[in-house]
């Protein structure tokens, strides 16, 4: 499984720069609408749709909605300005401290959702529309000034966050002992979640050091941890739906790693997080 995470990375890592600094803002848009479209089809199976049709028209249903939001996008407008971009961040917030406590309380809390499939939809678009505004919103950050800013913010967080996730499976390997989440996904260990913030700071450092990202120190490590604590959030969010599913991965789009959901899981957590603190609470940028 190691030698085929690894090999998939190095493939992956190129491509997903070259998309960030090649396209424009228009052609970011629409690799992310595709990537949210391709989620939704996953989520699908999470929410009990077993029918072939049913996930395509819940797909495409979520992409003319995501296509309707990007008509609002425009390099001259901070996308944060807008009203619904704020709520929809904010309202992420609230669904992962919610998500927080059906974890704590699993398995007794899915009996509140486990046999309804609007609940299981509703938390679909509660955990794939604010990852859509949170990245627009990442790479359209000083557009208007340069290009390339809100490019660095989004290789950033990305890198931030799978980083963490690599250093949490590789100390979980090596040091676990201690069970994390052992009725939601039992390889989970408290040694690997103090491995994946580990790897958080020195990549935070090395970017602070080593990129053109411009932030306030303390405000930039603050975010960076809790974000990746919400990465972690979301990652056993997406477990405990794929338990009760009754399916080991998403999909089969990524060798190593599953679906797409299996490898944005901790995004979709992380980036409306990162951006409520670092744009709307401290604004640190």
């Amino acid at each position: 499984l190691l030698k085929y995470r690894l090999i998939t990375a190095v493939i992956l890592i190129p491509i997903v720069t070259a998309a960030l600094f090649l396209l424009p803002l228009m052609g970011f848009v629409c690799l992310i609408l595709l990537v949210c479209m391709l989620s939704a089809w996953e989520w699908g199976r999470l929410a009990g749709l077993t029918s072939l049709s049913q996930r395509i028209w819940l797909a495409i249903i979520f992409g003319f909605f995501l296509a309707f939001i990007s008509l609002r996008i425009s390099p001259s407008r901070p996308f944060l300005s807008l009203w619904q971009a704020k709520y929809t961040l904010w309202t992420a917030l609230g669904w992962w401290i919610s998500a927080l406590i059906l974890l704590l309380c699993y398995p007794c809390s899915a009996r509140f959702w486990r046999k309804s499939r609007l609940l299981r939809l509703i938390f679909g678009l509660l955990t794939i529309l604010p990852f859509f505004w949170g990245m627009l919103a990442l790479r359209q950050y000083h557009y208007d000034i340069n290009h390339f800013s809100g490019a660095w913010w989004v290789l950033y967080v990305m890198v931030l966050v799978w980083s963490a996730d690599s250093g949490a499976y590789i100390f979980g390997r090596m040091f676990g002992r201690h069970k994390l989440a052992q009725t939601i996904s039992p390889r989970k260990t408290w040694e690997g979640v103090i491995g994946g913030l580990i790897t958080s700071v020195v990549i935070t450092c090395f970017f602070k050091k080593y990129s053109p990202i411009h932030a306030e120190l303390h405000a930039l490590f603050l975010s960076s941890i809790i974000s990746i604590i919400a990465g972690m959030l979301g990652d056993l969010t997406e477990s405990m739906f794929k338990r009760e599913a009754g399916i080991k991965d998403s999909g089969y789009v990524i060798p190593g790693h599953g679906g797409i959901l299996d490898r944005i899981d901790s995004l979709t957590a992380a980036v409306p997080v990162f951006i409520c603190l670092m744009f709307l609470t401290f604004h640190a940028i």
